[in-house]
């Protein structure tokens, strides 16, 4: 395959390109504006500046019907009275809307003056806007007023888009109701103009409508079938889009980015696998062993993204894997986000290779400067096989003799600019596995990591006992305690969390040390021993709570966050977590995850207020219900959004218009075969019939380039 070449070229469609000023009825000012406030620069902005909801004004209702959880309404009936009050800068007008049902009061503070002489008094009017609960009746705040003869004249018979705006557009006139005229005005505009990317071929084959029909149609849509297709096709053009991106993205990497292949499979590898190896591997473990060794036997950089449940044996992948590359004469580094998970790392690996010929070093930034010196010497004559260490590992002065693989785990906690140090390592860039124990939804995978290939461990290792889950109210806290006396006596340990909200990290340490106060009474000394670890706290005092629990120093750990990554101790059979409807269910599984390391039965204690929103209610029984990572991420997906899920640096890679990664995985997977099928036929989208297509992908691929390389 060859990928597409990134060349600029001559815009097709310069219309689309035109400054959204010399729209009729925006001018200068109002496009300074549009452009501070939307990010509306151009025509095509306007034109992807979708509606969020629609009203349908084919509808009326009575008041007698209203309740304050309505969206907005359309009432026929007549003002019955008229009154104006209140201090002379304050003054408030309201009337009185009557129909056969009962009366509504319409209130209005903002100019009052032309509004109450605008008033067509016992006359009938249609009144549209939303009820609102004032005491203990109902009114409308600043309704839209039209005498029936006016209404009857330009009758509705569609849904009236309702699009995004702001306070201060609003202000100067150009709320959703300006947005949607300026919107009419640019498709009459575009008429004749050509929109369409997609051949009439595929638009037939796959029963899309045409683009100018889906643009009016999503903009104003006579019906709900009409409004249904025109998501539909839009859809599908944005995830073909994205997928032609990302494949492309794939070629490209593939072709010009050249790797040192691994063709050996030698002594270190066999030696581990059949005298060192703790226990059989499952069969998701060997099929993805044999993925990556597929990959590194080639001389193109191998890009892999491997997804695994907490405790289903990434690190013995990982460990297998750099033995292939020392096998083939090259070092290997494994970084991690945290001194302590590195550190962990390092520990577990270096036990696992006791016995054999292997040199393994750790590197953090508490790593003292003489033994630096030695770790850098033995990195330079290459007798360092692997290195494990944190973002250390990629300063400029720690240089390899010959690394050939790099590992990053937990990889979303690495910025671009970080990971793309590891590229300067080594004359051809090393072959990168990133690993996450976050499980990522398929159709999530596909759009965010489109460009990689992805490996999935989604089998847990024999022996291990499901996680026993539960939710308490603060009611059942007594109990909760008992309980976890209980285990303390069996001889487990126990942890006890506490959220983290970055923008609150006062509170968050007031919570916690309240916390801390009530666990300490609760367990006194010298019976029990009880570790804080909060992020406020030095880094070496950090480490020094963290050692003591893991040696079995104390028997409970009251944290915050922190130690969601990084802490293994099978000992502990017991995870609480405090005020759990503040956390994700993505967040909640890796805590929990904490526990069950042992051969013990384990325990997780959500503790939730009494109220809780219904997000939380459906997260909660989530957790109890279900201990597969991927299921609690198809539904965090839905409840949270991709942006939520991945963290906001990344989320605007899939910059969507329309589409939705939760509820569409039918078309994105009907959009990737198709994408896939046209790249096989056409790499470089020559053909005459993908032209605007290609020129879109040019366009996007140009500043996200960077990004992809680095995984």
């Amino acid at each position: 395959m060859i990928s597409i070449k990134l060349e600029s070229q001559a815009p097709k469609n310069d219309v689309l390109r035109t400054p959204i000023e010399y729209l009729k009825g925006v001018g200068p000012a109002r496009a300074e504006l549009l452009k501070s406030e939307l990010g509306i620069r151009v025509f095509k902005d306007l034109l992807e500046h979708f509606p969020f909801r629609y009203i349908d004004r084919t509808k009326y209702h009575q008041i007698a019907e209203l309740h304050p959880d309505q969206p907005e309404v359309q009432i026929i009936g007549r003002l019955v009275a008229v009154q104006e009050d209140g201090p002379p800068r304050k003054k408030r007008l309201t009337a009185k809307l009557q129909d056969a049902s009962g009366v509504l009061t319409l209130v209005w503070f903002r100019g009052v003056r032309w509004i109450k002489d605008s008033l067509p008094l016992n006359e009938e009017v249609v009144v549209f806007g939303r009820p609102i609960k004032y005491g203990a009746q109902l009114q409308i705040a600043h309704p839209e007023i039209e005498r029936m003869t006016q209404h009857k004249q330009g009758v509705r018979s569609h849904l009236s888009p309702v699009y995004p705006s702001t306070e201060k557009l609003t202000k100067k006139g150009l709320n959703g109701k300006a947005i949607a005229k300026l919107t009419a005005n640019l498709l009459t505009t575009l008429h004749g103009v050509g929109l369409e990317r997609i051949p009439e071929r595929i638009r037939s084959s796959y029963a899309l409508i045409g683009a100018a029909e889906a643009y009016r149609c999503i903009h104003f849509p006579t019906s709900d079938r009409e409004l249904k297709e025109a998501l539909r096709r839009l859809k599908f053009e944005e995830f073909l889009l994205l997928q032609l991106e990302m494949l492309s993205l794939k070629q490209h990497r593939q072709k010009k980015f050249r790797s040192h292949p691994f063709p050996t499979v030698g002594d270190h590898f066999n030696t581990f696998y059949k005298a060192h190896l703790p226990f059989e591997l499952t069969g998701a473990q060997k099929r993805v062993i044999k993925e990556i060794r597929s990959d590194l036997a080639r001389p193109a950089q191998m890009n892999r993204l491997l997804q695994g449940d907490v405790g289903s044996g990434k690190t013995m992948v990982a460990l297998l894997v750099m033995l292939i590359a020392a096998d083939n004469g090259f070092q290997s580094c494994l970084m991690a986000p945290t001194e302590i998970l590195a550190t962990q790392h390092f520990n577990g690996l270096k036990e696992l290779l006791d016995g054999m010929n292997i040199n393994i070093a750790l590197l953090t930034g508490s790593t003292p400067k003489k033994d630096r010196a030695v770790l850098q010497e033995a990195l330079e004559n290459g007798s360092l096989h692997i290195l494990v260490g944190t973002h250390a590992i990629l300063e400029d002065k720690v240089s390899f003799h010959q690394l050939g693989l790099a590992i990053i785990d937990e990889q979303h906690r690495f910025g671009v600019a970080q990971r793309a140090k590891l590229w300067k390592k080594n004359t051809l860039p090393p072959h990168v596995l990133v690993m996450t124990a976050t499980p990522i939804p398929r159709t999530l995978a596909m759009s965010f990591y489109g460009d990689l290939d992805v490996s999935v461990i989604d089998e847990l290792p024999p022996g291990r006992q499901p996680i026993i889950t539960s939710h308490r109210f603060e009611s059942a806290r007594l109990g909760v305690f008992s309980f976890l006396r209980g285990e303390i006596s069996k001889g487990s340990q126990v942890y006890i969390v506490y959220p983290l909200i970055e923008e609150s990290q006062k509170l968050d340490y007031k919570n916690l040390m309240e916390g801390y106060e009530v666990i300490i009474r609760e367990f006194p000394r010298p019976d029990y021993q009880v570790s804080v670890v909060h992020g406020q706290m030095p880094a070496a005092e950090k480490q020094l709570e963290m050692e003591r629990f893991a040696k079995g120093e104390t028997h409970i750990m009251v944290a915050t966050t922190v130690i969601e990554v990084g802490v293994n101790v099978p000992n502990a059979t017991v995870m609480v977590i405090e005020s759990a409807e503040r956390f994700g269910l993505s967040q909640l599984h890796q805590l929990r995850g904490r526990v069950g390391r042992g051969g013990e039965q384990s325990y997780c204690i959500l503790m939730t207020g009494p109220k809780s929103s219904a997000d939380a209610k459906v997260r909660m029984n989530t957790m109890v219900e279900s201990q597969d990572g991927f299921v609690l991420s198809e539904v965090d997906l839905k409840l949270r959004g991709p942006g939520d899920l991945m963290g906001t640096q990344q989320s605007g890679i899939v910059d969507l218009k329309v589409g939705n990664l939760s509820t569409d995985g039918t078309i994105i997977k009907a959009a990737r075969m198709l994408a896939a099928q046209i790249l096989e036929n056409d790499p470089q989208l020559l053909a005459p019939e993908w032209s605007l297509m290609r020129e879109r992908i040019v366009e996007r691929t140009r500043d996200k380039m960077n990004w992809s390389r680095i995984a």
